[in-house]
């Protein structure tokens, strides 16, 4: 008991007391991991991920094929050849002919080449507009939140089909019209992403030192809100192309799409379906082509949202 109760020794500390590690000096100032930027953060870590890299690889081949799939054959999309109706694929006609001897293969990537567009541009004119309406919406919030959200609310609820016959009814069923037609309520979902994003945001240091700064409302919307909010919104914009792609291919099924002799996915399925069970190939390639680039901008949504998914890295 007395050894325990004696009080510590005052004893200076002399350096023979020490001894010296065998380490570089040096290599304690080495960082073991480099730094990296979020962008080549999520870059390598949608890398590792193989289904969503599969993804792009097929979505990559079809804009490749959309874009000139149809100077790969002779044969023109419109052109009528009624010797040759509903041949099966062969090395003539790849894809085989329809029911007025047009050759499939054409078609089909023309059909691609419509269907991208109708996409890409509709999930344009929805990320433009989503990100202004939605940032103006979080950025003020209390009164123009709250009238902005019911405005939206309102156009949500209106069923697209009914936009769409109402605008096939007042102008001619064409592209531009799909297109108009999809974002004029397609707009909403990026809006209302952005909004949450912007909300959670606004109040962060960042964004008061600016403030103080001086900053107005657009520099602080368009160089810190957005830019930070941007791994949502890519991923949102990603899963908007395929949803635009299936309406424009479902309206063109129902005779509200492109007219012809114009091809579309959508248009080719509807013309097939009466004889699909005698020509199977010619429902087949246009409806296999929708199917697989559903599941390619799915996946490659998928593992963009979890390449920006901050609980993902390691």
């Amino acid at each position: 008991m007395a050894e325990r109760n004696k009080p510590l020794s005052a004893d200076p500390l002399h350096p023979s007391q020490f001894r010296k590690l065998n380490r570089d000096e040096a290599a304690g100032d080495k960082i073991v991991r480099p730094s990296l930027s979020s962008w080549k953060d999520a870059w390598m870590r949608l890398k590792s991920n193989r289904l969503a890299m599969l993804g792009l690889i097929i979505l990559v081949i079809l804009g490749f094929m959309a874009a000139f799939g149809q100077m790969m054959t002779p044969h023109d999309f419109a052109s009528n050849n009624l010797d040759q109706t509903n041949q099966p694929p062969s090395a003539e006609h790849w894809f085989g002919t329809d029911d007025l001897g047009r050759d499939m293969f054409a078609r089909t990537w023309m059909g691609a080449s419509i269907s991208l567009q109708v996409g890409l541009f509709a999930a344009l004119i929805d990320l433009i507009v989503g990100v202004i309406y939605g940032g103006i919406m979080g950025y003020f919030g209390g009164r123009t939140d709250e009238v902005m959200s019911r405005i939206s609310e309102v156009l949500y609820a209106i069923p697209y089909l009914l936009i769409v016959i109402l605008m096939v009814v007042v102008f001619e069923p064409s592209m531009r019209t799909i297109i108009l037609a999809l974002t004029i309520t397609g707009w909403i979902n990026m809006a209302w992403i952005v909004r949450g994003q912007i909300m959670q945001l606004k109040n962060q240091e960042y964004v008061l030192a600016s403030r103080s700064l001086g900053a107005g409302m657009s520099r602080i919307l368009f160089r810190h809100l957005i830019p930070n909010a941007s791994g949502p919104i890519i991923v949102t914009l990603t899963l908007t192309v395929p949803s635009a792609i299936f309406a424009e291919a479902f309206l063109s099924f129902l005779g509200l799409g492109v007219s012809s002799p114009a091809a579309s996915w959508g248009t080719m399925i509807s013309d097939a379906i009466s004889a699909w069970d005698v020509y199977p190939w010619r429902m087949l390639f246009p409806a296999g082509f929708i199917s697989l680039t559903m599941f390619a901008f799915n996946v490659f949504g998928d593992g963009l949202r979890d390449a920006f998914d901050p609980k993902m890295k390691k």
